[in-house]
This record gives structure tokens, C-alpha cells and sequence, in this order.
């Protein structure tokens, strides 16, 4: 009879333990090369595991990096099917803007504002239809200067203020990392450098601003 007990016991325990492996969170990173780097060592990707980790909650989540060099947001949707709900992800959380803007100026390929918005809200659409769980981050930075004084901080603030937006229409959580990266310049930028503080070449990430962004995510993440 005790053996029976044991027996029983044993079985239940382990079908909770199944429960919870099936449980486990697919939380997709969706973007460019930004992203793209954040799932190499000390990347944002690899630190928001270390979070996890560090919380005793790292057997909740899969963390899964699809980002790709040079991506903007109409490239997002395009691979939206492949990289992204073939996958069947619980959460996902787009991170892009930066090449829509810095684009623009620099290759003449950018996004106008209004294409923009629509193919974003297109692809929050999608992902919504899936019930999958979305969080939206603004592009962070095209030069660190805190006197606006970066010759694309009036575009980057404009898209970021669509994307702030389409969070607030579409009741979706908010990782403001262009606010994020510009109170932190203010009070750790005294020199006013266009790079060096949170960036490698003014927009990707060198060690603090991979730090700066897994711990902003990682705030919501756990929320969702």
C-alpha cells in the first residue's frame, strides 16, 4: 500500500513537471541588427536570460532572437510568417525604427512616416489575431547628444511618438527605450558625446546599452 502511495505520488510529480515544461513561456525578439546581436554574447537577448536566471525564473521562459541586419519594419512584416508565428510564440516584442529613419538619409531607402505606421500596425494586427502577447519598443538612438543636437533625433522622435502611440491604441505595453537612453545620457553624458555611452557608432549597442535594454524589457516580459 505504501509503495501503491510512493508509486502515485511519483507519477504526479512528474506530470507536474511536464506541465510546467509545457508551460514554459516562446518570448521571440523581433528586429534588426540590433537584435540580431543581441543573442551573441553579452547581447541584450543573452543578458535577459542572465535576469531570469538571476530571479530563479529562467526554466519560465524560451528566449528566441529573429533579428536580421538592416531590417525595417516592412522586412519585419514580410518574414512575419517564417521567422516569427511558425514558431507559435506566447510573447513577441518588436524592436525597429532605426533603419526606417537612418535610411532615409543614408541610402535614400528609408520608411516614410505614414508607411511606417501602416505596416506596423499591420503586423500588430497579425500578431494579435494569434493571441500572441506583443510589447513595442522605440528606436533608442541615432547619436547619444542630449541637446537634440543628433542631425536625425526630429525623425527618431517622430516615429517613436507613432509607435508610442500605436501601443496606447491597441492597449499594448510600452518599452520606451528612446526615453530610456536619453534620460541616462543626461546623467552620465555630461560631455555631450555623440557615442561611447550606451552605443559602439552612435546606434548599436556597446556593453551598458545591452544591459540598459534587457533590464527595460525584462520589466515587462515578467508583466506579460
Amino acid at each position: 500500500m505504501i509503495k501503491l502511495r510512493w508509486f502515485i505520488l511519483g507519477l504526479i510529480a512528474m506530470g507536474l513537471a511536464a506541465f510546467t515544461t509545457l508551460q514554459k513561456k516562446k518570448v521571440i525578439f523581433f528586429g534588426d541588427s540590433i537584435t540580431q546581436a543581441g543573442v551573441k554574447p553579452g547581447g541584450y537577448i543573452v543578458r535577459i536570460g542572465d535576469l531570469a536566471v538571476g530571479e530563479k525564473m529562467a526554466d519560465r521562459y524560451d528566449f528566441i532572437g529573429a533579428g536580421i541586419g538592416g531590417n525595417k519594419v516592412y522586412d519585419l512584416y514580410l518574414r512575419l510568417e517564417d521567422d516569427v508565428l511558425s514558431k507559435n510564440p506566447d510573447v513577441v516584442i518588436i524592436y525597429v525604427g532605426v533603419n526606417d529613419v537612418w535610411h532615409k538619409r543614408s541610402y535614400g531607402t528609408g520608411t516614410d512616416a505614414d508607411k511606417f505606421e501602416k505596416f506596423y500596425n499591420a503586423l500588430i494586427t497579425k500578431l494579435k489575431a494569434r493571441n500572441i502577447k506583443i510589447a513595442l519598443c522605440t528606436p533608442a538612438a541615432i547619436g547619444e547628444r542630449t541637446d537634440f543636437s543628433n542631425e536625425l533625433d526630429g525623425d527618431l522622435n517622430n516615429y517613436s511618438n507613432i509607435i508610442r502611440s500605436l501601443a496606447s491604441k491597441n492597449s499594448i505595453p510600452l518599452i520606451d527605450l528612446r526615453n530610456a537612453f536619453l534620460e541616462y545620457n543626461k546623467k552620465f553624458n555630461a560631455e555631450n558625446k555623440e557615442s561611447g555611452i550606451l552605443t559602439s557608432d552612435r546606434v548599436h549597442l556597446n556593453e551598458k546599452g545591452n544591459q540598459l535594454v534587457a533590464e527595460e524589457m525584462w520589466k515587462v516580459i515578467k508583466s506579460l
